[in-house]
């Protein structure tokens, strides 16, 4: 008879084992749907759309968005130095830029960690014209082949949006890096969760920045 009550507890605690089991299988499902589903409502505006699975588990698409070539992806950001994590999109104009002879970095409140960028591996930081904000830095291959005064106004302009982290600006092509969510602050301070993209991201938010880099690359050819 004594045995009882020790297989009850036993019971017990397998049922509570294959419980709790279950819910973390269910929610690892759901992350991993809302991840590869968090770029579907950009994706929709892209002509031909070509997809490439993440180690993240996010989407990277490409495609064709009103004459352009683009190139969207998003990078999550958990680095220990953030007070929060992030969620960074990087929204890429892939069509080359001949008028631009060397690579140019803009960004913002840079810290050499920028997992998303190469900012920090650049040669030379030149200093900003006016009418940027104060924590911009630049930096380039080539301090000879800057863009034109007024390229680098159109960037100042873009860059006084706080969400804009970075703009880049290359032979290959332009990006424009914004801040796309940041972690729930109870949530990573009690549990360290960082997680987010739980919804998809918003077509207009994409648009946004795809008529961004239209306009700077028509600043670019005059």
């Amino acid at each position: 008879m004594t045995r009882w009550p020790v297989l009850i507890v036993a019971l017990g605690l397998l049922i509570w084992f294959l419980f709790t089991a279950r819910r973390f299988w269910q929610a690892a499902m759901q992350r991993r749907i809302a991840r590869a589903g968090y770029l579907a409502q950009a994706e929709a505006l892209l002509t031909a759309p070509r997809r490439q699975m993440q180690d993240s588990g996010y989407l990277r698409v490409a495609g064709q968005w009103q004459g352009g070539a683009f190139d969207l992806q998003v990078v999550p950001d958990t680095l220990s130095y953030r007070k929060l994590p992030c969620l960074w999109l990087l929204v890429s104009r892939t069509d080359p830029m001949p008028a631009l002879r060397g690579e140019v970095r803009i960004m913002a409140r840079a810290s050499g960690l920028e997992a998303f960028s190469t900012f920090s591996t650049l040669p030379i930081e030149v200093s900003l014209p006016p009418g940027f904000p104060p924590d911009c830095t630049l930096r380039c291959t080539d301090p000879q082949h800057m863009p034109p005064l007024a390229v680098l106004d159109h960037v100042a302009s873009l860059m006084a949006d706080p969400r804009v982290k970075e703009v880049v600006l290359s032979p290959k092509g332009l990006r424009i890096v914004i801040l796309a969510e940041e972690g729930a602050r109870g949530a990573y301070l009690i549990h360290r969760d960082a997680e987010f993209g739980s919804a998809p991201l918003e077509a207009s938010v994409v648009a946004r920045r795809m008529q961004d880099l239209q306009d700077l690359s028509q600043v670019i050819h005059g």
